[in-house]
């Protein structure tokens, strides 16, 4: 990952950590610091920018494949909340290699049929900060994660301050993977 990538073509990218989207240029050299998710972190020009996986082919890169649902037919909620908590423990922030879940930005997730094996999910998610622009990038990342998933046919993502996150809200995985015990 330390070789610079050339951008094959014009990419929208979001600048990290303030969230608001450019288009970085055809031709620049990007170096990407993560991939992770299902997205990249690249640094141009000594910036950080996060691009889609989507447009993984503008770094010269395969995109991911999609993971299918497990199985095929009507699945059990019970089956289904556990498809969405790994779903969502696709979703990194783009400056921290952990998932949202292990880092404790996932506050609530519920699931309410709406039709015969069909259903809305409602996510309250925090930030690690307030004033983090990443929060609307990192909100439809997790509502594309969830309407990803066959049963899942809505998906609001609620961004929320209380309680206010801290570092004891991270799993011990996510402690330990960031050398934090």
């Amino acid at each position: 990952m330390n070789e610079p990538k050339t951008l094959t073509r014009d990419v929208e990218a979001s600048v990290v950590p303030v969230g608001t989207k450019v288009t970085l240029q055809k031709g620049e050299q990007a170096y990407v610091t993560q991939s992770l998710g299902g997205s990249y972190t690249v640094v141009v020009n000594g910036n950080m920018f996060r691009i889609a996986g989507h447009d993984a082919d503008a770094l010269g890169l395969e995109a991911q494949a999609k993971s299918a649902t497990a199985g095929s037919g009507p699945v059990t909620q019970e089956q289904l909340e556990k498809q969405v908590w790994e779903s969502l423990k696709q979703c990194y922030d783009p400056e921290i290699p952990v998932n949202i879940v292990d880092l404790g930005l996932i506050y609530d997730c519920h699931l309410t049929p709406i039709g015969a094996n069909n259903y809305k999910a409602d996510v309250k998610m925090t930030l690690t900060a307030p004033g983090c622009g990443m929060g609307p990038v990192l909100a439809q990342d997790v509502q594309n994660k969830l309407i990803s998933l066959e049963p899942i046919d809505e998906a609001n993502v609620e961004l929320v301050w209380d309680p206010p996150w801290n570092q004891s809200m991270m799993t011990e995985a996510a402690k330990l993977q960031l050398g934090l015990m």
